[in-house]
């Protein structure tokens, strides 16, 4: 397209001089999106402050913009701005640095090293099933992230870090709620004021650097390789490119990508997942009886996933009502064409998988919980109506590690434990970097023996 061909903007909702539709989106940015009329189309344009955004929710247009032209990409304004604490992980990383250093970390997804990490997952959830106790309320998103925090811990690094989940748990709370502020217009100037939410992010990041950098002292020094992650980080050599290992710094930024990405995400679908198996029984029932019928009262290893294929459809369920990942933003490079309309470079490409997986376009009765729809024919379904990890290129090196985790958990507690939600317990969304539950998780662990 020429420099001087006008740029046809697609529809959207009215909006406030300046600001757009930025105060809607920010009060509650799921219910702003699904609110959007179907008659927009799978494309609609929003003004949030300076910024032009185009909203998606449409398969083919998702399936453009992260696939067949993934090419035109960067990650969206949010994660570049998450380098002040991720660094050039992976998550961040762009062009030929993440193609490196996708070559260097996806060994420690290969099936052999998922093989191991199986027995690790499932000794863990029965330590942690085993003390519980009958009737008791526990915080369940709590709970669940303790849990995969001492399995992102010993699976990729070896360590035991349930002792500093609590010090973890709180600098997440507190560089997740950056991602607030990281949204509003001008926030490069907030960052560098002397304001108490700066200061107690840097104390929080100073806190997980500690333990990352701990751990790759600790690894330097003993000299061993491990077989995990962070041994492959240290002694990893890119043969494809320029031979080169990984500085500290280096390790830190993929290690506490990692981190994050590992545990965070996967203790978020496990604890949807608790809560929709507490409103349907039913569901939960089959499940018990799925799993009690291929374990027979043994813990549950990498074998076993395959055999357990309704534990698997119920966490794809939970994935598509909650997905962890609530939204995904790309950056325009350059101008270009999308559903008809001529997009400018440096536009903003918003897809949620929230919206998309409740969307009636693809899916029967969008709302209801319903496992069994997994286990039906899908060719009427385009690939990118359900995308919790994402897709093309930048399709989230962990899915299989995740999937495995969940389907093993899920199992290993559900043998012992079903859940109740609380009296009082209000449910709602949180959607931060994640979408976690806005007022935590509380359940009654109820035993099964």
């Amino acid at each position: 397209m020429s420099a001087s061909a006008p740029v046809k903007i697609p529809p959207g909702p009215r909006r406030w001089p300046v600001i757009g539709q930025l105060l809607a989106f920010r009060r509650d940015p799921l219910q702003f999106l699904q609110s959007l009329p179907p008659d927009y189309g799978g494309i609609t344009f929003l003004r949030l402050g300076n910024q032009g955004v185009y909203f998606l929710n449409d398969a083919k247009l998702i399936e453009q913009v992260l696939v067949t032209e993934n090419q035109n990409f960067t990650k969206s304004r949010v994660l570049q701005r998450a380098r002040t604490f991720l660094g050039d992980g992976l998550l961040t990383a762009e062009g030929q640095p993440h193609l490196r250093q996708r070559r260097l970390v996806q060994p420690a997804f290969h099936r052999d090293r998922l093989i191991r990490y199986a027995d690790d997952m499932a000794q863990i959830g029965d330590r942690f099933r085993n003390r519980w106790q009958n009737n008791a309320v526990m915080d369940m998103d709590q709970e669940m992230m303790r849990l995969t925090l001492a399995i992102v811990g010993k699976t990729l690094f070896s360590a035991d870090v349930e002792s500093e989940s609590k010090e973890v748990g709180e600098s997440m709370e507190i560089i997740l709620g950056l991602f607030q502020l990281v949204m509003l217009p001008f926030s490069t100037v907030l960052e560098k004021l002397p304001l108490p939410v700066m200061k107690r992010f840097h104390k929080a990041k100073a806190t997980l650097d500690d333990i990352i950098y701990g751990l790759i002292a600790q690894r330097r020094a003993d000299g061993k390789d491990h077989g995990d992650l962070l041994s492959m980080l240290l002694d990893a050599r890119d043969e494809e490119g320029d031979g080169a290992g990984l500085t500290d710094t280096q390790v830190r930024d993929e290690a506490i990508t990692l981190f994050l990405a590992g545990h965070e995400t996967t203790a978020n679908a496990l604890t949807w997942t608790w809560y929709l198996l507490s409103q349907h029984p039913e569901v939960e029932a089959r499940m018990h009886g799925e799993i009690d019928q291929v374990l027979e009262g043994r813990l549950p290893g990498f074998h076993d996933f395959p055999k357990l294929p309704y534990v698997e459809h119920v966490m794809a369920e939970a994935m598509r009502l909650y997905p962890p990942a609530w939204a995904i933003g790309r950056q325009a490079r350059n101008d270009f064409t999308l559903g008809g309309y001529n997009i400018p470079a440096k536009s903003i490409i918003l897809m949620s998988p929230y919206v998309t997986h409740r969307s009636a376009d693809y899916w029967p009765n969008p709302t209801q919980f319903d496992p069994d729809r997994w286990s039906q024919q899908s060719g009427d379904r385009l690939k990118f109506a359900y995308f919790p990890f994402g897709g093309g290129p930048r399709l989230c090196i962990g899915e299989r590690f995740a999937w495995m985790e969940g389907v093993l958990l899920i199992s290993a507690i559900a043998q012992k434990w079903k859940f109740k939600l609380a009296s009082g317990q209000v449910v709602d969304t949180k959607p931060l970097i994640t979408l976690r539950p806005r007022y935590g998780m509380k359940m009654h662990a109820v035993s099964r023996l």
